[in-house]
């Protein structure tokens, strides 16, 4: 249940982040958002006082936080320009990472792990190519480049929370909160991107909501993974495209090619067969 509850939090999330990177500029939607994780997160650490984790496990936290917010920034931007029934899948398949990272430490994946990569890249290509208004040939659909490298982001970070959280939940998504804030706020004063978007009555609850929802699906996971077996949990977190998908299909009425929709059930296949390996 913990694990379904961050899939549907982590869904909710992605699409309201979607949905703020269509009306704002890329960095507020993810200050914004990851300062209001902040708050939630840093109020838990007060409430709880958890034993601090180590250096390494630290070292850990920021490097997933730095992958992290790369990985954020292309998915949400990929989301403003792209479809989000097809940006989520891609970006799912990061749980690849993982695995090439194990392969660099002498560890052999899974039959099922193999298979599953294989699956993901084939749906990944499926759902990246779009066909042209005439029907001569094919082009790669906006934002999926994005949503590859908020693919390679996701699985990184997912290497860190990993390692820090052993330290505990709250400390696994507040380091990477920490590592994040301090990162988007010098991006928004180098950049300095316009505000007066962020004075509407709607954008600014907007990303608040988002922040909440997407660590608290941090922190849902991160108590399923101690709680429950890893290769029943990691499918279940797994499925947050699929919340994706649906609300991308019934609010804003997406509509993907018989070619496109195929790829996507071949990539969440994949990120299935690859989690439960």
């Amino acid at each position: 249940m913990l694990a379904l509850a961050a899939s549907l939090s982590w869904g909710i999330a992605d699409f309201g982040g979607g949905i703020g990177a269509r009306r704002a500029p890329v960095v507020w939607v993810l200050l914004v958002s990851q300062a209001a994780g902040l708050v939630l997160v840093g109020t838990m650490w007060l409430a709880t006082q958890p034993a601090t984790p180590t250096g390494r496990e630290l070292a850990w936290g920021v490097f997933g936080g730095v992958m992290g917010v790369v990985g954020l920034g292309a998915f949400y931007r990929a989301l403003a320009i792209g479809t989000m029934g097809i940006v989520g899948p891609i970006s799912a398949t990061g749980a690849i990472v993982p695995i090439v990272y194990g392969l660099g430490r002498d560890e052999r994946p899974s039959s099922l792990q193999a298979v599953g990569i294989a699956v993901a890249v084939i749906g990944v290509v499926g759902a990246s190519l779009e066909p042209l208004r005439d029907g001569a040939g094919r082009k790669f659909t906006a934002g999926a480049g994005l949503a590859l490298l908020a693919a390679l982001g996701f699985g990184s970070a997912l290497l860190g929370l990993n390692r820090v959280s052993q330290a505990g939940v709250v400390w696994g998504t507040l380091s990477l909160r920490l590592t994040v804030v301090p990162i988007l706020l010098l991006a928004a004063l180098l950049i300095r991107p316009p505000a007066d978007r962020l004075r509407s009555r709607t954008i600014l609850p907007l990303l608040l909501a988002t922040g909440v929802f997407d660590s608290g699906a941090n922190l849902l996971y991160g108590a399923s993974a101690r709680h429950g077996l890893i290769s029943v949990v990691s499918v279940l977190g797994s499925l947050y495209p699929l919340v994706l998908v649906a609300l991308a299909y019934f609010v804003l009425h997406e509509r993907l090619a018989r070619p496109q929709l195929a790829g996507v059930g071949l990539a969440l296949a994949g990120v299935a067969l690859i989690s439960a390996g």
